[in-house]
């Protein structure tokens, strides 16, 4: 290396050791602010609420605005929520229960909401997750709700209809599937695990690539892994965090048939989120059995001017051929068009239940 190029580095490496520094001790102001909030609303009885998702999508959705690159606001939104959920490990690490093991994209989708600081707590199935929230075991649950590709996740659905827990946020989490394995070729191998959502969204990749190998739905991505791992001839159809969390190697990276394959996830809590300013509300109806009668309940959308984003019916459970219908709104329950409109909503809908208004997913 010669002389000039070792003097041209070590002017920009200086400028870069200066910057660290004024990073290092910015970050931790920031932390020592973050702690007088947790003194604040510990004086007027709010110390339980150390997490205010409506807050942190302000944040969020302030510094992608501000960004002046070249860093992509996709970067700059995992560097700031990193630096919230240290802050906030800083008062008490929030306890996230989600489908395990670990190695699953539903802990792929709870860190990336909370960040590497929160305490992950996986769960056997959906329910468990439930109700580990339910039981104040853990502060916050993360649950898939529904799949760009494949639809509603049904489980998720039937459990929201009985939970007193509300929704306070989402993830929207790009769904990126590998055939993992120790084979050395997809000649050695004869049987593919996989969740049942997994197999179904690279349905037609396997038909391709891997015609003759027995298709085996098991509980979760990571427990394909598991299996993969420890079994010859197998291989699992999983995420990037579970590769290496069982260090399996790909054989074949990005097989799922949608290339924007992406899964929604609902955050669950205990609490209602306040109005971010970009939000979304969540609700369950139903409707009479007669002629006009949903058409008459989406009225109140149309008439207050509120867009609704989703409509979808599910059986509903207690009675034959009986129908409930989960609904997404643009909007927060406190706008006052949404509020007009599930004021007369509740006064025509035989059941109506207000699942949550939270923040929309800022990426």
């Amino acid at each position: 290396m010669n002389d000039d190029l070792q003097s041209e580095l070590a002017v920009v490496r200086e400028e870069i050791d200066r910057l660290d520094g004024q990073l290092l001790e910015l970050l931790n102001q920031r932390a020592r602010f973050a702690q007088q909030v947790g003194e604040i609303k510990a004086r007027h009885g709010e110390a339980g609420f150390i997490y205010r998702p409506e807050r942190e999508a302000q944040v969020l959705h302030r510094i992608q605005e501000m960004n002046p690159g070249p860093l992509s606001g996709e970067t700059v939104t995992w560097f700031f929520r990193e630096v919230m959920s240290a802050c906030l490990s800083l008062e008490q690490p929030l306890g996230i229960a989600f489908l395990g093991p670990l190695g699953t994209f539903s802990e792929s989708a709870a860190t990336k909401h909370f960040g590497h600081a929160a305490r992950l707590m996986p769960q056997l199935s959906i329910d468990d997750v439930f109700r580990e929230v339910e039981a104040s075991h853990a502060d916050y649950a993360v649950v898939p709700i529904e799949n760009s590709t494949e639809g509603a996740i049904g489980r998720t659905l039937d459990l929201l209809l009985t939970t007193p827990l509300k929704i306070c946020g989402e993830v929207a989490l790009r769904i990126h599937q590998h055939l993992l394995s120790n084979e050395g070729s997809l000649g050695d191998v004869t049987r593919v695990y996989s969740h049942a959502q997994s197999l179904a969204q690279c349905h037609e990749w396997l038909n391709r690539s891997l015609p003759h190998a027995q298709r085996i739905s098991v509980g979760s991505n990571a427990q394909a892994a598991q299996l993969a791992a420890d079994e010859a001839g197998a291989a699992a159809l999983a995420g990037q965090a579970a590769a290496e969390r069982y260090q399996l190697p790909q054989l074949a990276s990005n097989v799922e048939d949608e290339p924007n394959n992406t899964t929604r996830f609902v955050v669950l809590g205990r609490q209602e989120a306040g109005r971010s300013g970009r939000d979304r509300t969540s609700l369950i109806m139903s409707a009479h059995n007669q002629t006009g009668a949903l058409s008459q309940l989406l009225a109140p959308f149309s008439d207050a001017g509120v867009s609704m984003t989703r409509l979808e019916s599910r059986p509903a459970r207690h009675t034959l051929w009986e129908y409930v219908f989960f609904v997404d709104l643009d909007g927060h329950r406190d706008d006052e068009s949404v509020g007009a409109a599930l004021a007369e909503l509740g006064r025509r809908a035989p059941y109506l239940k207000i699942l949550g208004s939270y923040p929309m997913a800022a990426y």
